[in-house]
C-alpha cells in the first residue's frame, strides 16, 4: 500500500512538473538581431510557430542560388538558452544546423561560392535550446500518467513533456542588394510522441533543428 501510495505521489508530481514544462515561453523579437525592428506579431502563425515575422513582396522563384553565413551563437540578455545548456552543447547545435539547413536548401537552389544575381543571402541565429530532461521524457510517453497528456500535446502540435526545443532567427537577404525579404524567429521540437527524440540531451533540439530547415525551403517555394 505504501508503495502504490509513493508511486502515485510521484506520479502526481511528475504530471504536474509536466505541464508546467509544455508553458514553455514562445521565441521573442530578440533585441540584437538585426531585423527586429521589422518584426511584428505575425498574423498567420502555426500553431504557435513564427510568432514574430517579416516578409517583403518578393518572387522567390526569382532566385536560383543560395550562400549561407556561418550560424551564430546569440549573446544577447533575452536570448533563451536552459542554464543546463553548456557552451560545447550550443557549438554543437550551431554546427548541426549549418549542416542542415544547407543541406535542405540545396534541395531547391544552387549553393554559391560567391553571390551573384539571383542569390539569396541566408542568417540564421541560435537564440535558444533546452535540454531533454534524461529517462523521464521517455518514460512519460508510455505512463499512464504522461502518455495521455503526450497524445494530446501531439495532436495540438504543442511540446511534449520534458523534452527539448531549439529557438532560432532567420534573416533572408537578396545577397546582391541586402536588401531584407524575410525575417522570422521560430521554435522548433519533435512531435509530442516521437520517443526517439527524447533519446540524448540534445536528440530533441536537433530533430527542431530539422523541423526548422523543412520549414525554411517550404516558406521559399
Amino acid at each position: 500500500m505504501q508503495v502504490t501510495s509513493r508511486a502515485s505521489c510521484l506520479l502526481l508530481l511528475g504530471a504536474a512538473s509536466a505541464l508546467a514544462g509544455c508553458a514553455s515561453p514562445q521565441p521573442k523579437p530578440y533585441q540584437d538581431i538585426q531585423s527586429s525592428s521589422y518584426l511584428s506579431p505575425n498574423e498567420q502563425s502555426r500553431r504557435g510557430h513564427e510568432p514574430y515575422a517579416y516578409t517583403a513582396d518578393v518572387d522567390w522563384k526569382r532566385y536560383r542560388s543560395f550562400v549561407m553565413d556561418p550560424v551564430t551563437i546569440y549573446r544577447g540578455a533575452d536570448n533563451q538558452f536552459n542554464p543546463k545548456i553548456t557552451e560545447q552543447d550550443k557549438q554543437e547545435l550551431a554546427s548541426y544546423m549549418q549542416q542542415q539547413f544547407e543541406s535542405k536548401l540545396r534541395q531547391r537552389f544552387e549553393q554559391a561560392p560567391v553571390p551573384v544575381d539571383g542569390t539569396l543571402r541566408i542568417r540564421v541565429t541560435l537564440t535558444g535550446a533546452k535540454g531533454t530532461t534524461k529517462f523521464l521524457s521517455t518514460w512519460t510517453r508510455m505512463d499512464l500518467g504522461g502518455a495521455p497528456i503526450n497524445t494530446v500535446q501531439a495532436i495540438r502540435g504543442r511540446e511534449g513533456l520534458m523534452t527539448g526545443s531549439v529557438s532560432y532567427a532567420v534573416e533572408i537577404y537578396d545577397a546582391s542588394s541586402q536588401k531584407l525579404l524575410k525575417a522570422y524567429v521560430d521554435k522548433q521540437y519533435p512531435n509530442a510522441m516521437n520517443i526517439g527524440a527524447t533519446f540524448g540531451k540534445l536528440g530533441a533540439s536537433k530533430r527542431g533543428i530539422d523541423k526548422g530547415a523543412d520549414s525554411l525551403l517550404a516558406s521559399l517555394q
